[in-house]
């Protein structure tokens, strides 16, 4: 297929077809869509792929709140900066697919690769993206990622495993679980986690332990609130987050009890700030930066013409043990 045969079948001019590819914005829209369907019909592939991209990563984020997203930054930037390549920096305002009139921003930049974190693109952004030959890659996928999209992880199962396991053994029986949205894979495989812990351990699951937040410190401290006012209150809580364990401290803290002799916590991430809070906080370590520059190289090996060994790849969590956890004073 090429881009005369498009642009006849299309019932426009070749410049017109060439404009669509490079993501030029002087098109009408209808004409636009028109054209791209063609395209998608027929599996076009541009001759010219590596080629004419810039020397540039694209990192898109749902959201720029956190120490979180600076981890993945600083990884994309050392493999950027190990191959004097330059890395920009799109936020989707809290969305979890970019808008429509980003892809065309995309193509007109022509980035090297492209690295979603938290996010995934829609099946006509990832045909716009793969007619170009730009690779695209998930870093921690919000949703379940098709197996044709490239993706890198966390064993966030054994994460939420590791974690509540360690507050059995302390001798907690009442533990407290504050996940991240329900639908978001790394949340529920975290849940999964604890659940197989208790579960394995013995005990029944108790509804009222389980609350769902958003991954922030305001949820975690208002969930945690709720936790705590119960009639039967939970010795120990595993959040689903950094952040969200920071609320619980807080409110703990309200309602006037300790860390860890009266409530034992336990975050997830290990973010810096969770070695300077008070008392030091015991967490599941996720190796942001490890799976952020594990993206990016995977990027450029594809951009190389390179195929993965594996489409899905996860990197180990671990276990960091500090001062926030505790036996319960009862046991």
């Amino acid at each position: 297929m090429t881009i005369a045969r498009i642009a006849e079948e299309a019932g426009v001019s070749i410049p017109t077809v060439s404009k669509v590819i490079n993501g030029r914005s002087d098109v009408a829209v209808d004409t636009r869509e028109r054209v791209e369907a063609i395209i998608r019909k027929h599996g076009y592939q541009r001759p010219d792929k590596g080629l004419s991209r810039s020397n540039t990563l694209e990192l898109i984020f749902h959201e720029l709140e956190s120490a979180w997203a600076l981890e993945i930054i600083r990884g994309v930037e050392q493999v950027a900066r190990e191959n004097q390549m330059a890395v920009v920096l799109s936020e989707l305002e809290g969305r979890h697919t970019p808008g429509r009139g980003w892809i065309e921003g995309v193509l007109a930049r022509r980035p090297t690769g492209i690295i979603s974190v938290f996010s995934d693109l829609s099946a006509a952004q990832r045909s716009k993206l793969e007619t170009r030959g730009i690779p695209f890659v998930v870093v921690d996928p919000a949703g379940e990622p098709s197996q044709d999209t490239p993706s890198i992880g966390a064993t966030n199962w054994s994460g939420g495993l590791a974690a509540t396991r360690h507050l059995l053994e302390l001798g907690h029986k009442r533990i407290g679980v504050i996940s991240g949205p329900d639908e978001v894979l790394c949340s529920r495989a975290r849940m999964d986690g604890y659940r197989a812990a208790v579960e394995t351990a013995g005990l029944c699951v108790d509804p009222a332990l389980v609350r769902h937040g958003d991954f922030h410190l305001e949820g975690g401290y208002e969930q945690g609130r709720h936790l705590l006012a119960l009639a039967d209150p939970p010795t120990a809580i595993f959040a689903g987050s950094d952040l969200q364990a920071l609320g619980v401290y807080e409110a703990a803290r309200e309602a006037g009890l300790r860390i860890p002799e009266d409530l034992s916590v336990v975050g997830f991430d290990d973010l810096p700030v969770a070695r300077w809070v008070g008392p030091p906080m015991t967490t599941v370590r996720q190796p942001l930066l490890e799976m952020a520059a594990a993206g990016a190289r995977l990027a450029l090996a594809l951009a190389r013409g390179e195929q993965p060994a594996h489409r899905r790849v996860e990197l180990a969590t671990s276990l960091v043990v500090r001062q926030s956890t505790a036996p319960p004073r009862t046991a």
